[in-house]
């Protein structure tokens, strides 16, 4: 589904991402870890163009979204992105910030949106909450309603840039526990998070990041139980 062909990418003369080529298969689920400064939630970013790669390119169902005259905002539309500090709308209610998106690009009517958000909401514990602005809701409740937002757009797949770094300890578990639906539903996932167990837990693959390189790549059993890369080692020894 997901093609990273050579991907490089230089902020002035800093290179954050050096010559990555991987893929992600449909209805994989693939976490990516490593130290702060590794590059992965740059190359997350990349996935839907919020950064532009210097070079190379990213094909996505066999599409090249990097070329010149690319319509990125139609591929966007298939890609749910959950970053670290919610970003929803404070003036909106939680409802209002579900179905304004499909509204407005003509997914669905005021009528199926709302239906589609209620459903959601229910799916994450969060139904009551439908008329609320978000400044009534804690870290991750917030943190859910943009899941929820980002899935009432019916995408293809999701991207979660360390969706719990910005959570309380004890919020942590009730957004994990969304995500973890989600895999059970079959979505294609890329996920940047430092949950270790999670990752462990979730994943198809894990890409372990260092230094802008994609350094050790496969299964959670390989990666967290008998890694090669050294740096990998060390990382694991100071995290588990």
């Amino acid at each position: 589904m997901i093609k990273f062909e050579h991907i490089s990418k230089k902020f002035g003369s800093l290179e954050v991402l050096k010559d990555v080529t991987q893929q992600v298969s449909q209805n994989e689920i693939v976490s990516l870890i490593g130290p702060s400064g590794s590059g992965k939630s740059t190359l997350l970013r990349c996935m839907n163009l919020l950064e532009i790669p210097t070079s190379g390119r990213i094909l996505f169902k066999g599409e090249d979204i990097t070329a010149k005259g690319v319509n990125i905002n139609v591929h966007r539309q298939k890609m749910g992105m959950v970053f670290q500090h919610f970003n929803v709308f404070p003036n909106m209610t939680v409802e209002q910030n579900i179905t304004m998106a499909p509204v407005l690009l003509n997914k669905m009517n005021k009528e199926q949106a709302h239906k589609k958000a209620l459903e959601l909401l229910e799916r994450v514990g969060l139904k009551d909450k439908a008329d609320v602005k978000p400044v009534k809701l804690s870290g991750g409740q917030k943190q859910r309603l943009a899941i929820v937002r980002a899935m009432a757009m019916e995408p293809e797949v999701m991207l979660f840039d360390e969706p719990t770094s910005a959570l309380d300890p004890e919020m942590v578990g009730e957004v994990l526990e969304v995500i973890k639906t989600l895999a059970e539903s079959g979505m294609t996932m890329m996920i940047v998070t430092h949950e270790m167990g999670f990752a462990k837990e979730i994943s198809d693959r894990v890409f372990f990041m260092n230094n802008g390189i994609i350094a050790e790549s496969g299964t959670p059993e390989k990666i967290f139980e008998d890694p090669d890369n050294d740096r990998l080692k060390e990382f694991l020894s100071k995290v588990l």
